[in-house]
């Protein structure tokens, strides 16, 4: 039943933020922690549970969602369209995040989680909240050229990044925090290992779902 309630808030939420007569939003329990996952780009242009032969995993959307509310999440989720305009994307979850305060929601209570171009939306959420506050963790989305090819970045709030080591999309992002003026009160990098390249985070790994938890839940030392 609580996996089926969750599922049910998550729709109602995309469906209706901006309606104030919406019962759902207007009932959220201020003391949850509240997740929006934003997938990769592969996730855009094929179906949950597809396999990537550039990679050699299959896609696992709905596992990775599943596993959040396992553990007691909220998570706001939806499978973006083909060709997603990312920026256009980062300013509807701002204005979902915005609705959640109004609610009366901690900023400290909401994490917005995302792999690949879904990290780059992050990243955008990030720059658009400006809200010193709000937890991020970034996945495998960030490269040297981005300094100059997307300067308009600009981290803000608590950030996790999460990189692979054999993953030539994602690196270290310490150049943006640097070069960021806003607000980053917590700063933490993770470099994994697995030797799956970009293909890491098709997959429902504890191997960066445990930190991503951690993270949203104010665990900034990442202890257990």
């Amino acid at each position: 039943m609580k996996n089926i309630f969750n599922i049910i808030l998550i729709l109602l939420f995309l469906s209706f933020v901006n309606c104030h007569s919406n019962k759902e939003t207007q009932n959220l329990n201020k003391e949850n922690n509240y997740v929006f996952f934003l997938h990769n780009k592969f996730l855009e242009e094929n179906p949950d549970g597809a396999f990537s032969t550039e990679y050699g995993v299959k896609a696992e959307y709905n596992r990775v969602s599943e596993s959040f509310i396992k553990d007691g999440f909220v998570v706001f989720s939806e499978k973006r369209k083909t060709k997603t305009n990312g920026i256009e994307y980062a300013k509807k979850v701002t204005k979902q995040i915005d609705s959640l305060i109004s609610k009366g929601v901690k900023p400290n209570h909401i994490t917005v989680v995302g792999t690949s171009k879904g990290g780059y939306i992050a990243q955008f959420v990030s720059t658009f909240a400006k809200n010193p506050d709000l937890n991020f963790v970034f996945i495998g989305s960030f490269q040297d050229t981005d300094i100059e090819e997307v300067p308009e970045i600009e981290f803000c709030g608590n950030i996790l990044t999460i990189y692979e080591k054999s993953d030539v999309f994602g690196v270290s992002a310490l150049k943006r925090k640097q070069l960021s003026k806003l607000p980053i009160p917590h700063f933490k990098e993770i470099e994994l290992n697995t030797g799956l390249k970009h293909g890491f985070l098709y997959i429902a790994s504890d191997e960066w779902l445990k930190p991503c938890k951690m993270w949203a839940k104010r665990n900034y030392e990442l202890k257990n």
